[in-house]
């Protein structure tokens, strides 16, 4: 964890490796039992998150000064939903399939540990500037570690990618692969071989 707060770019990078939200701090990894058995659908909550991230941090950060103490969460949590909105809204006009298949899912960023956590923990206490670049390492952060593991899933588990046909047909499938337990099992060791390395780049 850094030593004080960290500014702009630095923000940014610091939230892609040293302070992951994931690897390091294991938030937000219920997106993982659902949505990274098809490369597409993690793809679109990858994207929904940097969004809701980058909009909620930005527009916490310009309220701060003016946001009661005693119900910031309540508003943290009400300026979240507002975005969130927006994306289910866009993605039931036009993307009405993918909108079905992630489900509660979409809604659920709502109550994402990683957004509750940078508004509160980042947002709160920097200019806006600032809290919208943490905001983006963050949601890019996340989605390096989800888009790999959808990226194994989807092969092995239906012999596709992104929806197109990737392997042979008489690939025989690894049914196991898209039900929902392997996605904590690919998650997991995900995080270990990460976290290896870094301790491996430590001891240089």
């Amino acid at each position: 964890m850094s030593a004080g707060p960290v500014k702009g770019v630095a923000a940014l990078k610091r939230m892609l490796w040293e302070e992951n939200p994931v690897i390091g701090q294991i938030l937000g990894i219920c997106s993982a039992l659902a949505v990274t058995n098809l490369v597409k659908n993690t793809l679109v909550m990858c994207l929904g998150l940097i969004f809701t991230l980058m909009m909620s941090c930005f527009t916490v950060s310009l309220l701060r000064n003016v946001i009661p103490r005693q119900v910031r969460m309540i508003i943290q949590v009400l300026v979240i939903a507002a975005y969130v909105i927006v994306i289910k809204i866009i993605l039931d006009a036009y993307l009405p399939e993918i909108s079905n298949e992630l489900g509660p899912y979409v809604g659920l960023i709502i109550t994402n540990c990683i957004v509750m956590g940078r508004t509160e923990g980042y947002a709160m206490n920097n200019k806006p500037g600032d809290a919208i670049l943490d905001g983006i390492g963050a949601g890019i952060g996340y989605s390096l570690v989800l888009l790999p593991i959808a990226m194994i899933r989807e092969p092995l588990g239906l012999g596709t990618f992104f929806g197109m046909q990737l392997l042979p047909p008489d690939w025989t499938k690894w049914n196991m692969m898209v039900i929902a337990p392997s996605g904590f099992f690919a998650l997991a060791t995900y995080i270990w071989i990460v976290r290896a390395f870094k301790a491996g780049e430590g001891k240089r």
